[in-house]
C-alpha cells in the first residue's frame, strides 16, 4: 500500500499516457478552423432581431419576464381550483412537480401565442 508522496507504480505511468492523449498540433488547429467555419454564420445570425420588450412604467423589461409572471400566476390560479375540486389530494402525487411544470407550461404557451 502506498503512503505519503511515494512514487506511482512503473505499471501507471503518466507521462505514457498524456503523450498517448495529446494530437499532433496541425490536427488542432485544423479543428479549430472548421469549428470556426460552421458555427460563425450562427453566430452572426443571432443579432439581427431585436428582443421584445415592454414599456412598464418608463422602464423597458423583457417579454419573458412578463410571461414568466403571468404564468406564476395562472398556476396559483390553478392549484386553488384544484383545492377546490379536491384533486391535489387523490391525483396529483409529486406536487413538487406538478405545479412547476404546469408554470412553465402557461409560460412558455403565453410565450408562443403572443411572441412567436
Amino acid at each position: 500500500m502506498r503512503k505519503g508522496r511515494e512514487t506511482m507504480p512503473p505499471k501507471c505511468n503518466a507521462r505514457r499516457w498524456t503523450q498517448r492523449l495529446q494530437m499532433p498540433r496541425g490536427q488542432g488547429i485544423q479543428r479549430v478552423a472548421v469549428a470556426w467555419v460552421l458555427f460563425a454564420p450562427q453566430l452572426l445570425a443571432a443579432g439581427c432581431s431585436r428582443a421584445p420588450t415592454f414599456n412598464i412604467l418608463g422602464s423597458f423589461f423583457p417579454a419573458w419576464i412578463l410571461c414568466g409572471i403571468i404564468g406564476i400566476l395562472l398556476a396559483v390560479v390553478v392549484r386553488l381550483f384544484f383545492v377546490r375540486i379536491k384533486l391535489e389530494d387523490q391525483l396529483l402525487a409529486p406536487l413538487i412537480l406538478v405545479y412547476p411544470c404546469l408554470t412553465a407550461f402557461f409560460t412558455f404557451t403565453l410565450w408562443l401565442v403572443f411572441f412567436s
